[in-house]
């Protein structure tokens, strides 16, 4: 139970992020668009530092035979790519991007990503504290661009500030609910391990497939620079908190 408790903690952290888009209101446009694109690189290096020195390594411990882990990787890769696919959706950070027509679909695809988060938060909090923490780090850092993009989609797609900082925060909820679904299907059935690698599979699709993308969309030398070093700040962070905590 003292798990659970954790876990729901570090859930509703993850939650709250969603009201991160009152801070950036009053904001230019252009400063916003340079803040946001460098949190997307620092989210992309967040993403797959967590994957490739955290839950892989970990993964190596707890799995045999040792191909499993790459299946899962791959499942994990498929489903992110299959909520989508059918739901067309795709996360926005920039205000210009075409998804404002389907404002309520973005949400029910934001519902069902967080869920996921949830679920990827608690299934490696079982397995220790210290990969439950670089995990929740890593959601936190991607959620934080994620949701200023989220936010920008709704405004543009006609709902005032107050309605689509109170339906982004309703959605992201849902990953108090992944999370209590993987504590007591998963936990309990203690075939929690094979989530690890599925997780990481989750991470590097949104890295690779949704974050690094929209860093192509800006060719400029002097944001081409900044998005390096943003996803190479995020890549030594969790680097070094991996090592620390596992010291």
């Amino acid at each position: 139970m003292d798990d659970l408790v954790v876990i729901l903690a570090s859930v509703t952290v993850v939650s709250l992020i969603s009201f991160v888009g009152a801070i950036f209101v009053g904001l230019k446009e252009d400063l916003l668009r340079r803040i946001v694109m460098a949190l997307v690189g620092f989210a992309s290096g967040t993403l797959l530092g967590g994957a490739f020195f955290d839950l892989l390594p970990e993964a190596v411990d707890l799995i045999s035979p040792p191909v499993t882990i790459f299946y899962f990787v791959i499942l994990g890769i498929m489903v992110f790519f299959s909520i989508e696919k059918f739901l067309h959706w795709r996360h926005c950070h920039e205000e210009e991007c075409e998804v404002h027509a389907f404002a309520y679909v973005s949400l029910i695809g934001d519902a069902v990503h967080n869920f996921i988060d949830g679920m990827i938060i608690a299934a490696t909090f079982v397995v220790g504290f210290e990969l439950g923490f670089v995990t929740t780090l890593a959601v936190i850092f991607h959620e934080i661009p994620q949701e200023i993009g989220d936010f920008g989609v709704l405004i543009y797609g006609g709902f005032t500030k107050v309605k689509a900082l109170t339906y982004n925060f309703v959605t992201a909820l849902t990953a108090i609910l992944g999370a209590i679904v993987t504590y007591y299907v998963v936990y309990l059935r203690n075939n929690y391990a094979l989530l690890v690698p599925f997780a990481a599979g989750g991470f590097i699709y949104i890295a690779a497939t949704d974050l690094m993308p929209e860093l192509h969309k800006k060719s400029h030398a002097g944001e081409s620079i900044v998005q390096f070093l943003s996803i190479v700040l995020g890549l030594a962070l969790m680097a070094a908190l991996t090592s620390l905590l596992h010291a």
